[in-house]
């Protein structure tokens, strides 16, 4: 198994390829980012690292053993196994083409489009215009090629997911706000499903989506820039007047030796620093407290027997006001085919509902067999009406379901909560048998 440093700077979107695939291959990967181990602009710089890496950029991987790597792209393959590589000669063939698909048509425009935005590059508007186009056309072959795919290449996260991904990081995070991402729902399903498996977390944190579409800052470019050197004004008042303003050049002398900006570098600081997101506003903030607490029952339900326990601790203290059920039902049973697809289906969507969880219960389950099967569930949400719609990062997979609020005094709300919460029963109203269900909790 590999081990070894892999040397960058913080939030580099090229090192998170390597990074991400060390986490699903088990890779020993040191990450060197600061002094004394790496600091960029100066140890990428010096004789000893150009002997082993010519160019001096970063990301580059020096191995326990002596082995060194420069391009992205090859760290991060050397540091995969053969799952993440394509398991078949065809399955490595198509990871390679997704490869190469991220490196020519998404990275050009990408880099178009978002680099003036976060002060990196002068904005053109004849090119920025080009560049949406360009990126329109490539979401569109990704999004027919994943209408009917969980991911990729065959049916587990490869490097084509890792490298994608990572090179539509910032595009996401930056520009593709709701209007313009609307058009290509199953991309943004990929992209969520991805970010949120527990590999690509570790490495990227919380990925937010865009809510608004960033626009070229002048004032950021500006300040972006390298500082030249400018006469100074002829001083006014004589001597004494003289003084503030030599101890201003003698400050910014001071400041242009403790580091001189490169335009390289100043890209990558402006990475790292817009890398550092505002804390999100709770969605359920404007509503009232409640009694019932949910994380008490989660205990119940996952500690102590779910008919004798969990269940009539549920109806005890449930807030009729303050919490509602629904019932759901998978809109598309005809779609579904093999099994552990389906199960693939109701997982993807917990993992994108991450930060529902504190305000919300549910158990789905899937019914039937491969090709003859469906998913319903039993959904508790804080509030009178369905969560979804309170934060845009939740609302990607609730539209292909049908959605019924339930009386929580009738006896069928009564009936599906037990059937449900317990995974046994007639399920009368499903007409196939039970196969598996997952919990959210």
């Amino acid at each position: 198994m590999a081990a070894g440093t892999l040397y960058t700077y913080p939030e580099n979107w090229r090192a998170f390829k390597a990074q991400i695939a060390a986490q699903y291959s088990g890779a020993r990967l040191k990450v060197a980012t600061s002094a004394p181990a790496f600091t960029f602009g100066q140890t990428n710089r010096t004789p000893a690292f150009l002997n082993n890496f010519p160019l001096g950029k970063v990301p580059a991987y020096q191995g326990d053993d002596g082995f060194c790597l420069f391009e992205s792209n090859a760290i991060a393959h050397y540091l995969s196994n053969d799952t993440l590589r394509g398991a078949t000669p065809q399955a490595a063939a198509q990871v390679l083409q997704w490869v190469s698909f991220a490196d020519s048509e998404i990275i050009p425009p990408a880099s178009a489009w978002v680099f003036p935005t976060l002060g990196i590059m002068q904005f053109n508007k004849q090119a920025t215009e080009q560049a949406k186009e360009d990126v329109k056309k490539f979401l569109a072959v990704l999004n027919q090629h994943l209408n009917t795919r969980t991911f990729l290449v065959g049916e587990r996260v490869t490097l084509a997911d890792i490298t994608v991904v990572c090179s539509m990081l910032w595009l996401y995070k930056q520009v593709l706000e709701p209007s313009f991402r609307q058009p290509y729902p199953n991309v943004t399903r990929w992209f969520v499903t991805c970010v949120n498996q527990p590999q690509f977390k570790a490495v990227l944190g919380e990925v937010k989506l865009c809510e608004k579409m960033a626009q070229f800052d002048a004032k950021k470019f500006a300040e972006m820039q390298p500082k030249k050197e400018t006469p100074s004004k002829k001083e006014k008042g004589g001597k004494e007047a003289g003084k503030p303003q030599e101890k201003k050049e003698k400050k910014k002398e001071e400041k242009k030796e403790e580091k001189k900006p490169d335009p390289e570098e100043e890209m990558d600081d402006c990475d790292a620093v817009l890398a550092a997101e505002p804390k999100a506003k709770d969605p359920f903030s404007h509503l009232p407290k409640s009694a019932f607490v949910m994380d008490e029952f989660k205990r119940k339900y996952s500690n102590e027997d779910t008919l004798t326990v969990a269940i009539p601790h549920f109806w005890e203290h449930f807030d009729r006001e303050g919490y509602s059920i629904w019932y759901s039902q998978y809109k598309y049973p005809e779609e579904l085919t093999l099994t552990f697809k389906s199960c693939n289906l109701i997982t993807g969507m917990f993992q994108r509902l991450d930060k529902l969880r504190k305000n919300a219960f549910a158990s789905v389950i899937l019914f039937g067999t491969n090709n003859d099967s469906s998913i319903s569930g039993i959904w508790v949400f804080r509030g009178q009406e369905l969560a979804f719609t309170l934060s845009e990062d939740w609302q990607i997979d609730y539209e292909s379901y049908d959605w019924r609020k339930l009386d929580p005094d009738s006896e069928e709300c009564k009936t599906m909560v037990k059937e449900y919460f317990a995974w046994e029963g007639d399920f009368k109203h499903v007409g196939k048998a039970f196969n598996q269900g997952k919990i959210f909790k």
